[in-house]
């Protein structure tokens, strides 16, 4: 394999299901030794794409290779570099730790001896595991079990890293130590191939992205292009406000874009000192003044409106 060359290149890759378009003729080209994310709302393609990278799901026109391998023909070859981390953890629990990651091996042809299990005693310790190594799974937090099937991506030294919102329903603690595991791993050369709901966790990991909607890719580029890209500088949250108050922010409030949802209101803009200048006076009111983030591009390109 060439390692100068992107670990994954598609070019007007698409799947459709009947007259349904799940992915809808995208470009993308993915380096190596980066963290590159998908985001988009339900339904925008990101799990499709996925699927299709990983050979699960055939592609309906277009190409699409990986390690400069094309798929379908070379599936066998590819996944035999590659690591994934499903949304839902699928640990066996009548395995205990060890056995999970023992098990894993065989399905890569790796030999049960003193080289693998110096591994598999590296991989417990990445994953701050060691001391549970002979627990079974069930017996673990949520936090535990997601480190440990980011451990279990890990059996087969990966050169590719495939991570499905990879800490959905932990709590905020959980979720840091894997985002520092994941930043270790990118620093160690792997190239992450993320989609995530956590816009945080996208502008922290991420050197690359991009933002897809009803299988389009809307734009590509770093979190902070994007944000530069698409929004002002600076924003302005106003909550809890009835529809009079709205409209008289509305009204008062000037050189800025303003959106609204409900009893909140955002005001988007480049110079933030007139409009907090008039808000202190408004009594009893309560706002709070922010930089814009990729939550921000995020909304503006796909909308507010809420999605099942």
């Amino acid at each position: 394999m060439n390692t100068n060359s992107p670990i994954i290149t598609a070019k007007q890759l698409q799947k459709h299901y009947g007259d349904y378009v799940a992915v809808d003729a995208i470009d993308f080209t993915i380096p190596r030794g980066k963290c590159f994310g998908f985001l988009g709302p339900n339904g925008a393609g990101k799990t499709t794409t996925l699927r299709m990278i990983l050979g699960l799901t055939p592609f309906s026109s277009g190409s699409l290779s990986v390690f400069g391998l094309p798929i379908p023909e070379r599936c066998r070859d590819i996944r035999a570099h590659i690591g994934t981390v499903p949304q839902a953890d699928n640990l066996d629990p009548d395995f205990t730790v060890v056995e999970n990651l023992r098990m894993y091996a065989r399905y890569f042809g790796l030999k049960f001896n003193a080289e693998l299990e110096q591994h598999i005693d590296k991989l417990l310790a990445f994953a701050a595991l060691s001391e549970r190594r002979n627990a079974r799974t069930d017996t673990l937090s949520g936090g535990m079990q997601r480190r440990l099937t980011i451990a279990r991506a890990l059996i087969n030294d990966p050169d590719l890293i495939i991570l499905d919102e990879p800490t959905t329903g932990l709590d905020p603690q959980a979720r840091h130590v894997i985002w520092s595991r994941l930043n270790e791993l990118r620093d160690q050369g792997k190239t992450l191939l993320l989609t995530t709901h956590y816009m945080e966790e996208a502008e922290r990991l991420c050197d690359e992205l991009v933002i897809m909607d009803h299988g389009r890719i809307l734009d590509q580029g770093s979190p902070s292009e994007l944000i530069k890209r698409h929004v002002e500088p600076e924003v302005i949250e106003l909550r809890g406000c009835d529809s009079r108050t709205i409209d008289t922010i509305r009204n008062n409030v000037t050189e800025c874009r303003v959106e609204d949802l409900g009893n909140s209101l955002y005001c988007y803009t480049h110079d933030s000192g007139p409009q907090l200048e008039y808000l202190r006076t408004q009594h009893g009111l309560t706002f709070m003044h922010r930089p814009a983030s990729l939550e921000d591009v995020f909304l503006k390109l796909t909308g507010r409106e809420l999605r099942d």
